[in-house]
């Protein structure tokens, strides 16, 4: 059996330090809740396998509020703080399942994914693990300001999160633990278990001050993913009375084949986001063999692309579609079919093209024996 992997996350602090009306973690960076943020990191990784978050009682609404839109199912249901960190830690534990625990801040929002491989890769051979970097900066002992004297910094490391732990072991540490803690691996080397460090990013910063908010900003922009896909499709004409291209229905004499509704451009489209994001195309997601597919919309397939982009934190950008075909004369219907691609996508009109050209009669668009499309999606992760 593969083992199972759950993304702790807490988030029920108040966050007094950092300043502002509501707690930090449901502030915004670039725009979204820094907990969103968080939530989406630890997503990113595909070998996470659940994600427990920890939320304040008061503080559901905004919680329920920071993760809409995100439609993973490996997001469950919250579990509730108490007044202590480490008891909210116990109170999420209780809530997990699966063998191995990767525990995260909420006020961590800029966690690299290459760090949190490398964290879940360093548990093939560890009892326990957690994220650190380690001291460059001189380090002082300073008494009323002054300099007293040098300490060494060769065995010193700043430690981050997440913290990774066999679910079992820390569990029992907690219930074992006599004394408060300033982390899970304070608690874990109380209760004799090994703890090894694995190198994290500058980037893994936590916030925690008002000018904290500045500095993440600018990281997150030195962060920020773009992502182009390609997406190309072909449907056979024969005899109709309309054909539907891009989400329109547009008279005509023939109509386009297709196990679905043959929307060329739209499937254009759909592939043109998984391209982006590696994750397939549309054949693998709604294969042609599964009837349940028969005559289907194909809104429900680019619905469904821009829900796998969103909830590995991407947006899309842009949207460019070029239908290539004789005849209908696609112009006419230019603006419909923008206008219908954004009511599905969310993208605003003016990030949405879709014109068409010919093939000068030649080749079997050329002939009238068929219609393609090729599309280019823009995504973005901030």
């Amino acid at each position: 059996m593969p083992i199972k992997r759950t993304g702790l996350i807490i988030a029920a602090g108040r966050g007094t330090r950092a300043g502002g009306s509501k707690p930090k973690q449901y502030r915004t960076l670039a725009g979204e809740p820094i907990l969103r943020h968080t939530i989406r990191a630890i997503l990113a990784s595909d070998r996470i396998d659940a994600v427990q978050v920890v939320v304040h009682p008061d503080d559901i609404e905004h919680y329920n509020q920071c993760i809409n839109g995100i439609n993973d199912n490996r997001i469950k249901s919250p579990a509730f703080g108490a007044d202590t960190r480490s008891k909210s830690v116990f109170n999420g534990l209780r809530a997990c399942s699966g063998e191995l625990v990767f525990i995260h801040d909420g006020a961590r929002p800029l966690l690299p994914l290459e760090a949190l491989e490398r964290i879940i890769d360093s548990m093939d051979s560890n009892r326990a693990a957690f994220l650190a970097m380690p001291v460059t900066d001189a380090l002082w002992k300073v008494t009323d300001g002054q300099a007293i004297s040098a300490l060494p910094r060769d065995t010193v490391w700043r430690g981050q999160t997440p913290q990774a732990f066999y679910l079992n072991d820390i569990l029992a540490a907690h219930e074992a633990a006599k004394q408060s803690a300033d982390d899970d691996v304070a608690l874990a080397r109380l209760a004799g278990i090994d703890v090894v460090s694995v190198l994290g990013s500058e980037l893994n910063m936590k916030i925690t001050q008002p000018q904290d908010f500045a500095l993440a900003e600018r990281l997150l922009g030195n962060t920020m993913d773009i992502r182009v896909g390609n997406g190309f499709d072909v449907h056979k004409l024969e005899d109709g009375d309309h054909v539907i291209i891009c989400g329109v229905n547009i008279p005509f004499n023939q109509s386009l084949i297709g196990h679905s509704d043959a929307d060329v451009g739209m499937h254009a489209i759909t592939d043109a986001i998984f391209g982006a994001i590696a994750q397939g195309d549309i054949g693998q997601w709604f294969p042609p063999s599964d009837m349940q597919w028969k005559g289907a919309t194909s809104d429900i397939f680019l619905k469904k692309a821009v829900e796998v982009a969103a909830s590995k934190g991407f947006k899309i950008f842009n949207i460019d579609c070029t239908i290539l075909c004789e005849q209908p004369k696609i112009g006419p219907h230019s603006k419909a079919m923008r206008q219908a691609l954004t009511q599905i996508t969310g993208v605003d009109v003016d990030r949405i093209s879709v014109k068409a050209t010919t093939t000068e009669t030649l080749g079997f668009t050329g002939r009238g024996e068929g219609i393609a499309a090729q599309a280019t999606a823009t995504l973005v992760k901030s």
